[in-house]
């Protein structure tokens, strides 16, 4: 078979689970080990069908509200963060409430606080109605206003233009939050930028290597669900650097074969909420239709892990000592 002919799976490195979506998920196993089911959970935990359905079977409730826990039980916030008035209604119902955001979150749920406290007025780059988003935004209402990308620069207004700040959701296209920062600034000029990027590491590598493959796709799979903003970026960026087709699946058996017509190289990744098996699966998929040469692209070496959150680390220790007592 010529060079040019033969048929190959260029596989992105790093992919899938991040630090923040492991503690999350692990906070919700460790909860049903500690404390036994069922747990409540209030939103999906990371966004992945997969994974909540996954949880469901171990005997986690997914719920939208407090409201609908019942008084006294364990509720999980979500590794997208909430708002403060979700862990006061949540002590209003007195539940024991374990807070799994991501601490890259938490970093400008902090950012947001300190900014608000100093009368800055804030602009938070973010999708309408993400999880992330309103939680960040309910840290500070009077202070925050949403720009969803470069053209929601025009709406902007602010009080004194030599106070305001700009912060993100961590999830978003690292080069469409720059062009809408750019925009900012030639709005805003004493625009202050966060002490540190809040777009965080696991979107940013995951867009680089998809950035460094998808000249050479025919086509670019992403494992990942529709309600997942970074998996959603990652088929946007594919496109935008060069892959003549992308397409976001939850399951291997989700990729139609027309896809795969005339194709010699399929790009492969996956969300940060993603777990591997559902890549290796889509592997032994495309290996079944003569993709069975397989090359992993390493942009990065991801070496972050995050501790589980403190009130269940407590819980745990306490049931230890009980049990070697």
């Amino acid at each position: 078979m010529s060079e040019t002919s033969r048929k190959r799976v260029l596989l992105a490195k790093p992919r899938g689970y991040c630090a923040g979506v492991d503690r999350a998920v692990q906070t919700v196993e460790e909860s049903l080990k500690l404390y036994g089911a069922p747990i409540y959970v209030r939103k999906q935990i990371v966004h992945n069908k997969h994974v909540v359905s996954s949880l469901e079977a171990k005997g986690a409730i997914f719920v939208e509200e407090n409201e609908e826990v019942p008084e006294g039980a364990t509720v999980i916030f979500s590794a997208h963060g909430v708002a403060p008035t979700v862990h006061e209604s949540a002590k209003a119902r007195n539940l024991r409430a374990i807070d799994a955001t991501c601490p890259l979150v938490t970093k400008v749920h902090h950012e947001a606080r300190r900014f608000a406290a100093e009368d800055y007025d804030i602009l938070l780059i973010g999708h309408e109605g993400h999880e992330e988003v309103i939680g960040t935004a309910g840290e500070a209402p009077a202070h925050v206003q949403l720009v969803d990308g470069p053209d929601g620069v025009d709406k902007v207004t602010v009080r004194d233009p030599s106070k305001v700040v700009w912060l993100s959701q961590t999830t978003l296209s690292v080069d469409e939050t720059m062009e809408t920062v750019a925009r900012l600034k030639t709005k805003l000029p004493l625009l202050v930028s966060p002490p540190s990027d809040d777009i965080c590491y696991a979107t940013s590598n995951r867009q680089h290597v998809v950035k460094e493959i998808a000249p050479d796709c025919d086509v670019m799979i992403v494992v990942g669900s529709t309600n997942s903003s970074n998996s959603v970026r990652l088929v946007e960026v594919a496109l935008q650097y060069g892959a003549k087709a992308g397409h976001l699946v939850d399951f291997a058996h989700e990729i139609r074969d027309e896809w795969l017509d005339g194709v010699t190289t399929v790009g492969l990744t996956s969300g940060a909420s993603v777990p591997d098996d559902l890549v290796m699966d889509v592997l032994k998929h495309l290996a079944a239709r003569g993709f069975g040469e397989v090359e992993e692209i390493l942009t990065a070496e991801e070496r972050l892990t995050f501790s589980l959150p403190q009130e269940l680390k407590r819980d745990m220790k306490k049931a230890a000592a009980l049990q070697n007592s």
